[in-house]
């Protein structure tokens, strides 16, 4: 097996060289079905991966375990995705991306040509869509390299941790933050992935 051409980049990092040596390469996937993979996403929040994955597959559930399109979630009562575990607001969030979805017509071949920039620039908007539920599906559904999400709590501690990072100025954290990810440009990602299995694994 090829070494991955990101590894050169990110192993002149000597600390991130210590996850790299310990942890097994990574490879991005792109996803189909991207507005679905977002509602997805919403519904994960601050939630445990377990539990997240339970009501993702009672979501599904309620379409005969196929991937409902953007209209037949908008078509969904609200009281019915309520019932599979979902709060009030992420009820209306999952049915504002489906609305949106049909609204623009989006297709994952839009989606798959606009830029890192130009696809958190269209669906930010989206009222319940953050920054980082973006950066999330930037990563792990369209498979792009180069993405930092440093509002992310899991890439906070592990940076904290790894570079002995001062946290209690959170404007301090965030600039040293940036200049130490500056570094790993253009695999971002790839680093991003080494810090959450750092933090899960505590290497």
């Amino acid at each position: 097996m090829s070494t991955p051409i990101y590894l050169e980049q990110l192993s002149k990092d000597k600390k991130l060289l210590r996850l790299i040596n310990a942890i097994p390469p990574f490879k991005l996937k792109k996803r189909k079905n991207i507005c679905l993979r977002l509602c997805a996403s919403i519904m994960s929040q601050q939630l445990s991966t377990k539990v997240a994955k339970v009501i993702y597959e009672r979501f599904l559930e309620l379409y005969d375990g196929g991937e409902p399109t953007p209209q037949q979630i908008v078509d969904t009562p609200p009281a019915t995705l309520r019932a599979i575990g979902l709060s009030n607001a992420k009820v209306s969030y999952v049915q504002n991306v489906a609305r949106y979805a049909i609204e623009h017509n989006i297709t994952d071949k839009m989606l798959y040509k606009m830029s890192n920039e130009e696809v958190l620039d269209f669906l930010t908007p989206i009222k319940g869509v953050g920054r980082w539920t973006v950066e999330m599906m930037l990563m792990f559904t369209l498979g792009r390299e180069d993405i930092f999400a440093p509002d992310d709590l899991g890439i906070q501690q592990g940076m904290i941790q790894l570079y002995k990072l001062d946290p209690t100025d959170k404007k301090a954290l965030r600039e040293k933050m940036l200049k130490i990810s500056a570094k790993w440009s253009p695999y971002r990602t790839y680093a991003c992935m080494y810090l959450w299995r750092y933090k899960d694994a505590g290497i």
